[in-house]
């Protein structure tokens, strides 16, 4: 099959590369831009490991989006989410409810919660619930991975407030 050149950014790196057009996504961000946080599973978009994140608050099943079809856009990966080694409220929560069992689905997970709360900082069981009923995790089930998401929207909000009331303060 005769490949085509895209120019895809994962990650804030943007790199000219080229795919067949019948190749994944999941593919791509994994043998090409060697970022194997994402997984591959079901390659049927009905486990949700291979979640990524498109624009702001938009997750993507990367198994299901052929690569060409991305040519000039831009998405991010769970290896963007710490920062300066730092994990995210997101994934502390989740390191210290238990909801981390063997890990295979847990870039999914995040990703998917990720992107919730980007488009919802506020979200409630309900939207959390809404948000990975297409992530699969055969290992915790989905109450822990459940109260590790409320407990980030929590962390975020008491940040956000601090923030806020720092930003008014005179000094």
């Amino acid at each position: 099959m005769k490949k085509q050149f895209i120019r895809l950014t994962v990650n804030g790196d943007t790199r000219e590369i080229a795919v067949a057009p019948n190749q994944a996504l999941v593919e791509v961000i994994r043998d090409q831009f060697g970022l194997t946080g994402t997984k591959r599973g079901c390659t049927s978009g009905s486990c949700g490991v291979c979640t990524v994140n498109g624009a702001p608050g938009e997750a993507v099943l990367s198994c299901l989006e052929l690569a060409i079809e991305w040519d000039g856009r831009s998405l991010t990966t769970i290896e963007s989410v710490e920062q300066n080694g730092q994990l995210s409220p997101l994934q502390q929560a989740f390191w210290e409810l238990g909801a981390v069992q063997c890990g295979f689905c847990t870039p999914g997970l995040i990703m998917s919660a990720k992107a919730l709360l980007d488009a919802n900082p506020a979200a409630d069981a309900e939207a959390i619930n809404e948000a990975l009923a297409g992530a699969i995790c055969r290992c915790t089930g989905h109450i822990k991975v459940k109260e590790a998401v409320a407990r980030a929207v929590e962390v975020m909000a008491a940040a956000n407030a601090v923030k806020e009331g720092s930003d008014g303060a005179q000094g």
